[in-house]
């Protein structure tokens, strides 16, 4: 029977977001991929732990509850530069930790972003920086998952994700124009461009997908009054008065919206992090994230003239 991904929410990942492979990493780096291998294979059965991105992916698929007649709203599929064998251990782990995912690609030594169109995917996490890089220069929905000391994964069922606006749900356009021209010229651009939507950033339908969801928990609290939506999407962003206008006005022409926004003009988002407390945040400049990623779950999104390569030197 033919499953068709065409109208669900669909996340690919890396078994290096959704698991701590340090152990694993090492045994690559300094001893190869054969002495790799046999160590996947002898430790096969052996539960691998929650990684950074566990949290956030146990409770998108906890989602699912909301599906009528058992259809899935949301799958994740693994991408993985392991073969198949040496995957058996990551697959064994998901089933331990009673995750349902059932569906994986597995390509050795090669990467797998190729194939997120086929599979209707609109958004990628690896902690592979490279790969990553390498579907965004694609045009892809990618992100990568910055390792930190903190997997947070409380008994509390809500899941609350945070977003970046520019080069993260919208283009950076504007952000090319602060680049330029400092925050001036970037203001004086977005209030003469106010009426005009921004072009859509990377992650401009992963955030659709997300309110597709949230909708059917507004009907589901309708309908049960005793239900309390999980889903909490925020906006945390640079952007103050007046250019804070364009970015909502930029939503609202897309259809889609936020629980929350944070226009912070400069003011530190580490702080606001820690005290939002999301499972995921996505943000295109490693400066944020270099504030953020001890406490907060981060994802880097390396989109944009900002994460452009330095000219070449002569």
């Amino acid at each position: 029977m033919r499953y068709d991904l065409s109208d669900r929410l669909v996340v690919g990942i890396a078994s290096s977001a959704l698991f701590d492979l340090t152990d694993c990493d090492a045994v690559f780096r300094e001893q190869g991929e054969d002495a790799y291998r046999t160590y996947q294979e002898t430790h096969v059965d052996e539960l691998l732990a929650k990684g950074v991105a566990f949290p956030f992916v146990r409770r998108l698929l906890s989602l699912n509850d909301l599906a009528e007649q058992a259809d899935p709203l949301v799958e994740v599929i693994i991408l993985s530069r392991n073969d198949p064998d040496t995957g058996m251990r990551v697959m064994r782990s998901i089933e331990a930790h009673d995750l349902p995912i059932s569906r994986a690609v597995f390509r050795q030594g090669r990467p797998s972003h190729q194939f997120m169109p086929a599979l209707n995917m609109s958004l990628f996490l690896s902690a592979d920086g490279p790969d990553i890089r390498d579907a965004v220069a694609a045009g892809l929905p990618a992100g990568h998952v910055l390792r930190t000391g903190r997997v947070d994964d409380e008994s509390d069922p809500e899941l609350r994700i945070a977003f970046d606006f520019d080069g993260v749900v919208a283009s950076d356009t504007a952000e090319r124009v602060y680049q330029r021209g400092g925050v001036d010229e970037f203001r004086a651009f977005e209030v003469r461009n106010a009426a005009t939507p921004h072009d859509p950033g990377p992650l401009r339908d992963f955030l659709a997908g997300i309110n597709r969801i949230q909708r059917l928990e507004e009907a589901r609290r309708r309908e049960d009054s005793g239900y309390r939506p999980r889903l909490r999407v925020s906006l945390v962003t640079a952007r103050d008065a007046p250019s804070h206008e364009r970015a909502l006005m930029s939503l609202k022409e897309w259809g889609l919206r936020v629980n929350d926004a944070f226009f912070l003009g400069g003011i530190d988002k580490a702080a606001v992090m820690k005290a939002l407390d999301p499972h995921i945040f996505f943000d295109d400049q490693v400066a944020n994230l270099n504030g953020t990623a001890q406490g907060t779950p981060s994802v880097h999104i390396p989109f944009g003239a900002i994460n452009a390569p330095p000219p070449a030197t002569i």
